[in-house]
Order: structure tokens, then C-alpha cells, then sequence
């Protein structure tokens, strides 16, 4: 009875992983509302440099952005394997990251994370990531999507 209560305790949690230059990141699926090809994104004036402009999605007008050029990277490269990936939050609504590729969805439980230490957390790209995931011998950068939707708005 005591290991029963001991698996429901372990949370599980599925990520997609997407590749974003040589690296690794997962975002909580409870985010993700659809994954596109890249389309036409018609540039908007004024606006931060990593806001890439919107897209059209099924009527919808979808602001989009590179989380490559957010975390300081160099820019976006576009290939066949690059995607848009519709996330949805309930204050901000619909937006859409650009990410080199789309791997896989793995589930994780709360023994295969760790959360972020404050390691380097100077620097632009620690301070969106939430966790690391092991997927069997690969480490997983796991993204905190707030982080990155919260800078946004103060930038």
C-alpha cells in the first residue's frame, strides 16, 4: 500500500523537446496549444528585436517570437525542420515561439528533474529555465515559459 501512495505521489509531466541551436529544452505540454510549420511572419515597427512579428493561424492573429534571440543567441536560421509552436496562457492568450526543431514528447517524473540552481543565473538564458530533465542519458533544459512571457511584457 505504501508503494501505491509513492507513485501517485510522483508527479509526472510530459515535455515536448525541441532543439533551439545545439541544445536541448522542453516546454510543459500543458502549454502547448498547436506546433506549425514556419509561415510568412509580417514584421511589426517598433517592436523588441526578439519579436519577430505575427502570424495568421486559422483567422487568429498570433504574436510570434525567437526565443533564440531572447536568451541571446545567435539569430534564427530557417530550415525544413523549424517550427512555430502555439502556446497558450491565460492572462497573455495565444503566442508562438520559433524553434529550430521538434524532437519528441517525453513524461518525466519528479525523479528524473532537478530544479535550477542559481548558477550562472546572470546570464540571459539561465534565468528561463525552471529545471533540468534527464531523459535517460540526455539532459533536458526545462523552460519556464512565465519567465520568458513575464520579461516580455517589461522589456
Amino acid at each position: 500500500m505504501a508503494e501505491q501512495l509513492e507513485v501517485i505521489e510522483n508527479e509526472r509531466t510530459q515535455y515536448i523537446v525541441v532543439k533551439i541551436g545545439n541544445e536541448q529544452y522542453g516546454i510543459n505540454i500543458s502549454y502547448v496549444d498547436n506546433i506549425v510549420r514556419m509561415q510568412k511572419i509580417t514584421r511589426v515597427p517598433k517592436a523588441q528585436s526578439y519579436f519577430k512579428g505575427i502570424i495568421n493561424l486559422r483567422g487568429e492573429v498570433v504574436p510570434v517570437m525567437s526565443i533564440r534571440t531572447k536568451m541571446g543567441l545567435e539569430d534564427d536560421v530557417f530550415t525544413n525542420a523549424s517550427r512555430i509552436i502555439i502556446l497558450k496562457l491565460e492572462q497573455q492568450g495565444a503566442f508562438g515561439v520559433i524553434v529550430d526543431e521538434v524532437k519528441e514528447v517525453v513524461t518525466l517524473g519528479s525523479e528524473e528533474t532537478e530544479k535550477a540552481g542559481t548558477v550562472g543565473a546572470k546570464s540571459g538564458k539561465e534565468s528561463f529555465i525552471n529545471g533540468i530533465g534527464k531523459n535517460g542519458e540526455e539532459l533536458i533544459s526545462l523552460l519556464d515559459i512565465n519567465a520568458i512571457i513575464d520579461e516580455k511584457e517589461n522589456a
